[in-house]
Formats: structure tokens, sequence, C-alpha cells
């Protein structure tokens, strides 16, 4: 099982509490981004394109728990940029599991196995692994040689110490399925507690334009990529850290809009409006970026012409979550994915 039960129940209780209380916007997960800088230069990466004195900002401990507590998400996402560079990443990561919330540390790997020391496992956090395929595809779009080989070992050294942990995945445009179900394969193959996918969808600032992909292909691949779990012989047993109806909504089979607020992203900038991949300015508190950013102007019903080819999972993800709770026939379906197969 990709998500923990007791994860789920937390979640799912959270969800129910918001929609009982009326509330029309809160958060799922928070995007927690301490620092833009990183140790590789990938050309589908808009972060490391900023100027050196953004690059070198780094959110203080007090400043993440003060977004953590005040945001109130169950979930927080420690990206970047690298958080492992950040030198006081296992006091920020400490403080968060301590509130109880479930984090996800996401890292390339490079510097994990070094300092795994400074991080205790926990149910509450989960170490997740950036993987985009195997060998000479992941080191490819890293644009170095040799970073598959590193995060592998360190995915196994994690493992074998106690940790919670996922892969990340991104697919971009003139990927070949038969690769990929290669790589879901291996990942599987690693023992890890789920694999996260989702399309490539453009950073304003990224240098490579060119491999993000149209909301009719993705639809067209996903539904390549995902159709092996589905043969009646001999389904593969992949095990995605995803909402089922997320998965069938990547496929085509469900008609969701953006949910931009669900995954708001705090970092080295602020409350960035309205997600971590549109550059429309920045909030100095959670409580101004829910109040006062337009949000009838973001996702496909608004006809931004930014949105109509945006799949990606943080705008869609919990859109998904929170209709995984519109019916009982729903729940039961969201339940029933968490269970072990046969």
């Amino acid at each position: 099982m990709s998500i923990s039960l007791h994860q789920a129940v937390k979640v799912g209780s959270y969800l129910f509490r918001q929609k009982l209380m009326g509330k029309k916007r809160f958060p799922l997960v928070l995007m927690l981004e301490p620092l833009f800088r990183c140790n590789l230069e990938c050309a589908g990466c808009g972060k490391i394109q900023y100027p050196e004195e953004i690059l070198n900002r780094r959110l203080s401990p007090e400043q993440c728990f003060k977004a953590v507590d005040e945001c109130g998400a169950p979930v927080v996402t420690i990206a970047g940029g690298e958080p492992l560079i950040h030198s006081e990443i296992e006091t920020i990561v400490d403080g968060i599991v301590k509130r109880k919330k479930f984090v996800y540390l996401c890292t390339n790997a490079i510097l994990l196995e070094k300092n795994l020391s400074r991080l205790k496992p926990s149910p509450y956090l989960t170490l997740s692994i950036h993987l985009d395929g195997l060998k000479e595809e992941h080191d490819h779009l890293v644009c170095r040689d040799g970073i598959f080989d590193v995060a592998v070992r360190a995915i196994k050294t994690a493992k074998a110490k106690g940790f919670r942990v996922t892969t990340n995945t991104t697919v971009f445009e003139g990927e070949d399925p038969g690769s990929l179900h290669r790589f879901f394969d291996f990942v599987t193959d690693l023992k890890v507690d789920g694999m996260m996918i989702s399309p490539g969808y453009s950073y304003a600032w990224a240098p490579d334009q060119e491999h993000f992909l149209k909301k009719e292909r993705t639809q067209a691949l996903f539904r390549q990529l995902l159709a092996p779990m589905k043969d009646r012989d001999n389904p593969r047993p992949w095990n995605f850290n995803h909402s089922p109806f997320y998965l069938e909504f990547l496929e085509g089979g469900r008609d969701y809009d953006c949910t931009p607020w669900g995954n708001p992203n705090y970092s080295v900038l602020g409350w960035q409006k309205p997600c971590y991949l549109l550059n429309d300015g920045y909030a100095e508190s959670f409580q101004e970026l829910m109040e006062h950013t337009e949000w009838e102007k973001y996702g496909h019903k608004s006809g931004n012409p930014r949105c109509q080819d945006c799949m990606v999972h943080c705008g869609f993800e919990p859109t998904a979550v929170s209709d995984a709770t519109s019916s009982l026939k729903n729940t039961i379906r969201s339940v029933q994915s968490l269970l072990p197969a046969g």
C-alpha cells in the first residue's frame, strides 16, 4: 500500500471536517521550498534560473514552522531546489514531524546517503526520490551521468535503515511507454513504498519548453502507461502514491478542474500565486493568498491559456482527493485502493 492507512484516515478526517464546516477552499498539501539552490541543472526546471541573490536565500526553521502552522494542511512536501543542501534541514523536518504532519522530503538523492544520519525514520516521514526513468533516460533528463546509480543506491540504503521511500517521476513528451513500463517494474522490485507520477508542465523559466505535454497527448500517453495494470491475465503490481481518481483523470476518464489552493506553495519569495508553476506574484501571508488571489482566473474552465494543457498533480490531485469523499461509493473505492491486492 502506497499511502499508509494512518495517513489516509487522518487526511480523510481532515477533509470531512473542512466540508462539515462549509469551507469551499482549503489546503491539502503545503509545498514548502526552504531554498531554490540545487546541485543539478535539469533542463525542465525553472527554479535554478533565478539570480544568485535569490538562490542564496534560505528559509529559517522558524519561518518554515510558521508557514506550516498558518496553512494547517495535514501533509507537507519539502522541495526546492535540493533540500539536503539546507544546513538546518533536519531541524525543519523534525519540527514538522513533531506537529504530526505527514512530511515528504523530495530529493535528487545525491546527498542522501551522507545525510541519512541527520534524519530519523518515522511513520510521518517519507523520502521522495526523484527518478525520471531508467539509467540512460534519467541521467539524460537531469543532465548529468551517474545520478541514476547514486539514487538507486540511496533508495536501498534508506530502505535498509527503516525509512519510508517513494519515487517521484515526471513524464515528458516523446517518452516510450515500454521503457517506462520497465522502469515501473524496476522500481517495484526495489520495494519502495509507492511511486508518484505526473505529466511534465511548463515552468515559465525552464530552458527546455519543447518537451512539455499537451492535454490530449497526456491522456493518450497515460492510457498506454497504465494499461498493464488492467491486464486481466497478468496485471502489473505497480503501486502508485495517488488517488485512483487522479490516475483516471490522467487517462481522460474523469473531467476535473484545477484546485490550485489545495497545494499552496511557500518559498523564500513568500506565498506564490496561484501555484508553483505560474509566476503571478506573491502574498505575505497564507490568509492573503486565500482571500486575495483571483482563483476564478485559473484552471481549465477559466479559459486562461496557460492552464489549458496542465494536468499536474499539484492542481488536480486535491480535486481528485476531494472527489474521493464526495459520495459513499467513492469513499469505499478509495479505501479499497489502499488494501493489498489479492
